[in-house]
Protein backbone atom coordinates (compact mmCIF):
# COMPACT_ATOMS: atom_id res chain seq x y z
CA UNK A 1 0.00 0.00 0.00
CA UNK A 2 1.41 3.14 -1.10
CA UNK A 3 0.68 6.92 -0.91
CA UNK A 4 -1.59 6.56 -3.72
CA UNK A 5 -3.55 3.47 -3.92
CA UNK A 6 -5.01 2.02 -7.18
CA UNK A 7 -8.38 1.71 -7.39
CA UNK A 8 -10.03 -0.57 -10.39
CA UNK A 9 -13.13 -0.93 -11.42
CA UNK A 10 -15.00 -3.59 -13.05
CA UNK A 11 -14.08 -4.16 -16.77
CA UNK A 12 -12.12 -2.03 -16.33
CA UNK A 13 -8.28 -2.41 -17.68
CA UNK A 14 -5.73 -2.90 -14.61
CA UNK A 15 -2.83 -0.83 -15.27
CA UNK A 16 0.69 -1.20 -15.59
CA UNK A 17 3.91 0.03 -13.45
CA UNK A 18 5.60 3.26 -14.31
CA UNK A 19 8.95 3.37 -15.36
CA UNK A 20 9.65 5.72 -12.36
CA UNK A 21 11.88 4.28 -10.07
CA UNK A 22 10.54 2.85 -7.39
CA UNK A 23 12.28 5.43 -4.44
CA UNK A 24 11.57 8.11 -6.61
CA UNK A 25 7.47 8.51 -6.26
CA UNK A 26 5.96 5.03 -6.24
CA UNK A 27 7.28 3.01 -3.26
CA UNK A 28 5.83 -0.29 -4.43
CA UNK A 29 5.32 0.91 -8.14
CA UNK A 30 1.46 1.47 -8.63
CA UNK A 31 -0.72 2.95 -10.09
CA UNK A 32 0.07 1.76 -13.83
CA UNK A 33 0.88 3.55 -17.01
CA UNK A 34 -2.38 4.50 -18.20
CA UNK A 35 -3.36 5.19 -21.57
CA UNK A 36 -2.97 9.21 -22.53
CA UNK A 37 -0.46 9.58 -19.55
CA UNK A 38 2.64 10.66 -20.10
CA UNK A 39 5.43 9.94 -17.32
CA UNK A 40 6.08 13.14 -17.22
CA UNK A 41 2.90 14.26 -16.09
CA UNK A 42 2.58 11.47 -13.74
CA UNK A 43 5.51 12.93 -12.34
CA UNK A 44 4.28 16.01 -11.70
CA UNK A 45 1.29 15.30 -11.06
CA UNK A 46 2.18 12.59 -8.02
CA UNK A 47 4.62 14.91 -6.76
CA UNK A 48 2.14 17.09 -6.36
CA UNK A 49 0.28 14.59 -4.49
CA UNK A 50 3.39 13.47 -2.01
CA UNK A 51 4.00 17.25 -1.22
CA UNK A 52 0.28 18.13 -0.78
CA UNK A 53 -1.74 15.19 -0.47
CA UNK A 54 -4.33 16.22 -2.60
CA UNK A 55 -4.88 16.21 -6.18
CA UNK A 56 -3.69 19.17 -8.07
CA UNK A 57 -6.05 22.05 -9.32
CA UNK A 58 -5.15 22.49 -13.24
CA UNK A 59 -4.86 26.60 -13.71
CA UNK A 60 -4.58 27.40 -10.08
CA UNK A 61 -1.60 28.51 -7.83
CA UNK A 62 -1.00 25.42 -6.55
CA UNK A 63 -1.69 23.93 -9.55
CA UNK A 64 0.69 21.89 -11.62
CA UNK A 65 2.18 23.87 -15.28
CA UNK A 66 1.77 21.63 -18.63
CA UNK A 67 -0.26 18.69 -17.30
CA UNK A 68 -3.30 17.63 -20.25
CA UNK A 69 -6.93 17.40 -17.55
CA UNK A 70 -6.81 14.05 -19.55
CA UNK A 71 -3.90 13.11 -17.62
CA UNK A 72 -5.19 14.13 -14.03
CA UNK A 73 -8.53 12.40 -14.88
CA UNK A 74 -7.14 9.30 -15.58
CA UNK A 75 -5.40 9.05 -12.35
CA UNK A 76 -7.73 10.28 -10.54
CA UNK A 77 -10.36 7.46 -11.97
CA UNK A 78 -8.09 4.94 -11.22
CA UNK A 79 -6.64 5.71 -7.71
CA UNK A 80 -7.30 7.10 -4.00
CA UNK A 81 -5.47 9.28 -1.42
CA UNK A 82 -5.54 7.43 1.26
CA UNK A 83 -5.68 9.76 4.90
CA UNK A 84 -4.70 8.85 8.34
CA UNK A 85 -7.59 10.57 11.14
CA UNK A 86 -5.86 12.99 13.55
CA UNK A 87 -7.71 12.28 16.92
CA UNK A 88 -6.29 14.73 19.26
CA UNK A 89 -3.58 17.41 19.56
CA UNK A 90 -1.79 17.97 22.81
CA UNK A 91 0.39 20.81 23.18
CA UNK A 92 3.27 21.30 26.24
CA UNK A 93 2.14 23.62 28.95
CA UNK A 94 6.09 23.90 29.83
CA UNK A 95 7.78 24.10 26.32
CA UNK A 96 6.81 23.89 22.83
CA UNK A 97 6.71 20.46 21.88
CA UNK A 98 3.20 19.02 20.37
CA UNK A 99 2.05 15.66 20.37
CA UNK A 100 -0.36 14.31 17.68
CA UNK A 101 -2.21 11.29 17.91
CA UNK A 102 -3.38 9.89 14.60
CA UNK A 103 -5.88 7.06 13.97
CA UNK A 104 -5.25 4.63 11.29
CA UNK A 105 -7.90 2.46 9.00
CA UNK A 106 -7.81 -0.23 10.54
CA UNK A 107 -8.76 1.53 13.98
CA UNK A 108 -5.26 1.49 15.96
CA UNK A 109 -3.77 4.99 17.33
CA UNK A 110 0.18 5.80 16.71
CA UNK A 111 1.68 8.89 18.03
CA UNK A 112 3.38 11.65 16.35
CA UNK A 113 5.41 14.36 18.02
CA UNK A 114 6.87 18.02 16.79
CA UNK A 115 10.17 18.83 18.51
CA UNK A 116 11.17 22.77 18.22
CA UNK A 117 14.56 22.76 17.31
CA UNK A 118 17.29 25.58 17.78
CA UNK A 119 16.28 28.12 15.38
CA UNK A 120 12.69 30.16 16.37
CA UNK A 121 10.30 28.12 13.95
CA UNK A 122 12.15 25.00 12.91
CA UNK A 123 10.93 21.90 13.97
CA UNK A 124 11.50 18.01 13.35
CA UNK A 125 9.20 15.65 13.44
CA UNK A 126 9.49 12.46 15.83
CA UNK A 127 7.84 9.87 13.67
CA UNK A 128 6.49 6.39 14.66
CA UNK A 129 7.23 3.42 12.39
CA UNK A 130 4.90 0.55 13.88
CA UNK A 131 1.55 0.19 15.91
CA UNK A 132 3.17 -1.29 19.66
CA UNK A 133 6.46 -2.70 19.76
CA UNK A 134 8.36 -5.78 19.80
CA UNK A 135 11.20 -5.56 21.83
CA UNK A 136 9.86 -4.68 25.31
CA UNK A 137 12.57 -2.31 26.55
CA UNK A 138 11.39 -2.17 30.40
CA UNK A 139 11.61 1.79 30.35
CA UNK A 140 9.51 2.41 27.45
CA UNK A 141 6.01 2.59 27.34
CA UNK A 142 5.55 1.71 23.72
CA UNK A 143 7.48 -1.51 24.76
CA UNK A 144 4.68 -2.34 27.38
CA UNK A 145 1.98 -2.59 24.05
CA UNK A 146 3.56 -5.52 22.06
CA UNK A 147 3.34 -5.18 18.23
CA UNK A 148 0.57 -5.24 16.43
CA UNK A 149 1.82 -4.41 13.04
CA UNK A 150 4.08 -2.44 10.86
CA UNK A 151 2.91 0.90 9.61
CA UNK A 152 2.85 1.39 5.71
CA UNK A 153 5.04 3.75 3.72
CA UNK A 154 2.29 6.14 3.41
CA UNK A 155 1.41 6.05 7.42
CA UNK A 156 4.72 7.17 8.20
CA UNK A 157 5.53 9.92 5.76
CA UNK A 158 1.29 11.15 6.58
CA UNK A 159 2.48 12.24 10.06
CA UNK A 160 5.66 14.22 8.54
CA UNK A 161 2.81 15.92 6.30
CA UNK A 162 -0.17 16.44 8.45
CA UNK A 163 2.49 18.18 10.96
CA UNK A 164 3.82 20.26 8.84
CA UNK A 165 -0.01 21.35 7.86
CA UNK A 166 -0.13 22.74 11.44
CA UNK A 167 2.71 25.49 10.79
CA UNK A 168 2.17 29.21 10.41
CA UNK A 169 3.91 30.72 7.71
CA UNK A 170 7.59 31.06 8.05
CA UNK A 171 7.81 27.96 9.73
CA UNK A 172 9.13 24.87 8.14
CA UNK A 173 10.18 20.87 8.80
CA UNK A 174 13.81 21.05 9.13
CA UNK A 175 14.42 17.15 10.16
CA UNK A 176 12.77 13.84 10.99
CA UNK A 177 13.44 11.35 14.27
CA UNK A 178 12.77 8.02 13.24
CA UNK A 179 12.07 7.41 16.96
CA UNK A 180 8.51 7.40 17.94
CA UNK A 181 6.59 4.07 18.60
CA UNK A 182 8.03 0.76 17.14
CA UNK A 183 11.45 -0.37 15.81
CA UNK A 184 12.57 1.36 12.89
CA UNK A 185 14.80 -1.26 12.04
CA UNK A 186 12.00 -4.03 12.55
CA UNK A 187 10.00 -2.32 9.42
CA UNK A 188 13.72 -1.18 7.60
CA UNK A 189 12.19 -1.57 3.83
CA UNK A 190 8.84 0.68 4.93
CA UNK A 191 11.27 2.91 6.51
CA UNK A 192 14.33 2.97 3.94
CA UNK A 193 11.60 3.74 1.31
CA UNK A 194 9.66 6.46 3.71
CA UNK A 195 13.22 8.23 3.73
CA UNK A 196 13.97 8.34 -0.11
CA UNK A 197 10.29 10.05 -0.67
CA UNK A 198 10.81 12.50 2.33
CA UNK A 199 14.48 13.62 1.11
CA UNK A 200 14.09 13.83 -2.50
CA UNK A 201 14.21 17.59 -3.65
CA UNK A 202 10.94 17.01 -5.81
CA UNK A 203 8.83 16.00 -2.71
CA UNK A 204 9.70 16.82 0.62
CA UNK A 205 13.11 17.98 0.54
CA UNK A 206 14.43 17.08 4.02
CA UNK A 207 18.10 16.89 3.54
CA UNK A 208 19.10 13.27 4.73
CA UNK A 209 21.66 14.50 7.16
CA UNK A 210 18.58 16.02 9.04
CA UNK A 211 17.47 12.66 9.60
CA UNK A 212 18.17 9.75 12.34
CA UNK A 213 16.65 6.69 12.74
CA UNK A 214 17.21 5.28 16.03
CA UNK A 215 16.95 1.36 16.98
CA UNK A 216 17.16 -0.55 20.39
CA UNK A 217 19.98 -2.50 18.27
CA UNK A 218 19.01 -4.97 15.27
CA UNK A 219 22.77 -5.48 13.78
CA UNK A 220 21.19 -6.78 10.27
CA UNK A 221 19.23 -3.60 9.92
CA UNK A 222 21.93 -1.06 10.92
CA UNK A 223 24.34 -2.65 8.09
CA UNK A 224 21.11 -2.59 5.41
CA UNK A 225 20.42 1.16 6.71
CA UNK A 226 24.47 1.46 5.96
CA UNK A 227 24.28 0.34 2.20
CA UNK A 228 20.55 2.14 1.24
CA UNK A 229 20.85 5.48 3.18
CA UNK A 230 24.00 6.11 3.84
CA UNK A 231 23.26 9.88 4.18
CA UNK A 232 20.98 9.30 6.99
CA UNK A 233 22.57 9.09 10.64
CA UNK A 234 22.19 6.60 13.37
CA UNK A 235 21.05 6.69 16.91
CA UNK A 236 21.48 3.17 19.36
CA UNK A 237 20.05 3.23 22.62
CA UNK A 238 22.55 2.13 24.75
CA UNK A 239 20.62 0.87 27.95
CA UNK A 240 23.85 0.00 29.44
CA UNK A 241 27.32 -0.65 28.36
CA UNK A 242 27.28 -3.82 30.37
CA UNK A 243 26.18 -6.76 29.01
CA UNK A 244 24.47 -8.47 32.19
CA UNK A 245 22.39 -5.15 32.75
CA UNK A 246 21.64 -4.31 29.69
CA UNK A 247 20.16 -7.97 28.78
CA UNK A 248 17.78 -7.22 32.26
CA UNK A 249 16.26 -3.60 30.58
CA UNK A 250 16.83 -4.46 27.31
CA UNK A 251 15.69 -7.98 25.99
CA UNK A 252 16.70 -7.61 22.44
CA UNK A 253 20.47 -7.73 24.02
CA UNK A 254 19.90 -11.44 24.24
CA UNK A 255 19.38 -11.60 21.15
CA UNK A 256 21.96 -8.99 19.79
CA UNK A 257 24.53 -9.12 22.46
CA UNK A 258 26.09 -5.06 22.25
CA UNK A 259 29.19 -6.31 20.68
CA UNK A 260 27.39 -7.30 17.11
CA UNK A 261 25.67 -4.15 17.68
CA UNK A 262 28.86 -2.30 17.55
CA UNK A 263 30.18 -4.02 14.86
CA UNK A 264 27.17 -3.21 12.60
CA UNK A 265 27.45 0.57 14.11
CA UNK A 266 31.29 0.80 12.97
CA UNK A 267 30.27 -0.47 9.83
CA UNK A 268 27.49 2.67 9.41
CA UNK A 269 29.69 4.92 10.41
CA UNK A 270 32.38 4.50 8.26
CA UNK A 271 30.17 3.87 5.48
CA UNK A 272 28.05 7.08 6.38
CA UNK A 273 30.98 9.25 7.56
CA UNK A 274 28.87 10.03 10.55
CA UNK A 275 29.26 9.73 14.15
CA UNK A 276 26.44 7.94 15.77
CA UNK A 277 24.29 8.82 18.51
CA UNK A 278 24.24 6.63 21.78
CA UNK A 279 21.34 7.23 24.00
CA UNK A 280 21.65 6.12 27.85
CA UNK A 281 18.47 6.88 29.87
CA UNK A 282 19.83 6.83 32.81
CA UNK A 283 17.77 4.58 35.75
CA UNK A 284 18.08 4.97 39.48
CA UNK A 285 20.39 2.04 41.41
CA UNK A 286 19.91 -0.04 37.61
CA UNK A 287 22.43 1.57 35.54
CA UNK A 288 23.77 4.94 37.14
CA UNK A 289 26.75 3.35 39.08
CA UNK A 290 30.53 4.14 38.29
CA UNK A 291 30.41 0.88 36.69
CA UNK A 292 28.36 1.82 34.09
CA UNK A 293 30.25 4.79 33.65
CA UNK A 294 33.70 3.53 33.16
CA UNK A 295 32.05 0.31 31.19
CA UNK A 296 30.60 3.14 28.89
CA UNK A 297 33.52 5.60 28.51
CA UNK A 298 35.20 1.87 27.65
CA UNK A 299 33.02 1.36 24.94
CA UNK A 300 33.23 4.71 23.91
CA UNK A 301 36.93 4.92 23.41
CA UNK A 302 36.97 1.42 21.71
CA UNK A 303 34.48 2.55 19.19
CA UNK A 304 36.64 5.96 18.51
CA UNK A 305 40.05 3.47 17.99
CA UNK A 306 38.04 1.50 15.28
CA UNK A 307 35.70 3.69 13.63
CA UNK A 308 37.49 7.16 13.35
CA UNK A 309 34.71 8.51 14.60
CA UNK A 310 33.77 9.63 18.46
CA UNK A 311 30.25 8.97 19.20
CA UNK A 312 27.60 11.23 20.65
CA UNK A 313 26.41 10.81 24.17
CA UNK A 314 23.57 11.62 24.93
CA UNK A 315 22.10 11.54 28.81
CA UNK A 316 18.53 11.36 28.99
CA UNK A 317 16.33 11.55 32.16
CA UNK A 318 13.94 8.61 32.57
CA UNK A 319 10.39 9.99 32.33
CA UNK A 320 7.23 7.90 33.80
CA UNK A 321 5.41 5.55 32.00
CA UNK A 322 2.70 4.65 33.54
CA UNK A 323 0.91 2.94 36.39
CA UNK A 324 3.26 0.47 38.02
CA UNK A 325 6.17 2.20 36.73
CA UNK A 326 9.44 0.22 37.68
CA UNK A 327 11.80 3.00 37.70
CA UNK A 328 12.79 6.34 38.94
CA UNK A 329 15.03 9.18 37.78
CA UNK A 330 18.31 9.78 38.95
CA UNK A 331 19.18 12.51 41.15
CA UNK A 332 20.90 15.46 39.20
CA UNK A 333 23.76 14.93 41.37
CA UNK A 334 24.10 11.19 40.77
CA UNK A 335 23.52 12.28 36.97
CA UNK A 336 26.28 15.48 37.05
CA UNK A 337 28.64 12.55 38.87
CA UNK A 338 28.00 10.17 35.89
CA UNK A 339 28.10 12.79 33.00
CA UNK A 340 31.99 14.32 34.77
CA UNK A 341 33.30 10.16 35.18
CA UNK A 342 32.46 9.79 31.85
CA UNK A 343 33.96 13.25 30.57
CA UNK A 344 36.99 12.27 32.68
CA UNK A 345 37.87 8.94 30.90
CA UNK A 346 37.45 10.40 27.27
CA UNK A 347 34.21 10.20 26.54
CA UNK A 348 32.47 13.56 26.82
CA UNK A 349 28.69 13.89 26.72
CA UNK A 350 25.55 15.75 26.04
CA UNK A 351 22.05 16.00 28.09
CA UNK A 352 19.38 15.63 25.94
CA UNK A 353 16.63 17.72 26.78
CA UNK A 354 13.70 15.67 26.47
CA UNK A 355 10.24 17.57 26.36
CA UNK A 356 6.55 17.50 26.40
CA UNK A 357 6.63 15.69 29.73
CA UNK A 358 3.69 17.10 30.93
CA UNK A 359 1.56 15.57 27.80
CA UNK A 360 3.48 11.96 27.84
CA UNK A 361 4.97 13.10 24.48
CA UNK A 362 8.79 13.02 26.48
CA UNK A 363 11.58 9.94 25.18
CA UNK A 364 9.94 6.58 26.32
CA UNK A 365 6.36 7.78 27.05
CA UNK A 366 4.40 6.96 23.41
CA UNK A 367 2.03 4.78 24.55
CA UNK A 368 -0.94 5.92 22.16
CA UNK A 369 -3.33 6.12 25.46
CA UNK A 370 -7.00 7.64 25.09
CA UNK A 371 -7.28 10.86 26.55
Amino acid sequence: MTLLQVRTRANAEAPVAFGVPAWELLPESVPARLPGVSEAEARKILAHVFREGVFPTLGAPSGVAQVRRTALDALREYTSLPSLECSSVHRSAVDPFVKYAFRTADDHLIETVRIPLEKTGRYSVCVSSQVGCALGCTFCATGRLGLSRNLEIWEIILQVRAVRATLVPGERIRGVVFQGMGEPLANRDRVIEAISILSHPALFAIDGRAMTVCTSGLPAGIEELARRAPRVRLGISIGSAREDVRRTIMPISRAHPLTEVMEACVHHTKASGYAPMWALTLLDGINDADEDAEALAALAVSFTERSGRRPRISIIPYNAIGPSDPYRRVSPEREARFRALLNALGAPTKKRYSGGGDVAAACGQLAARVS
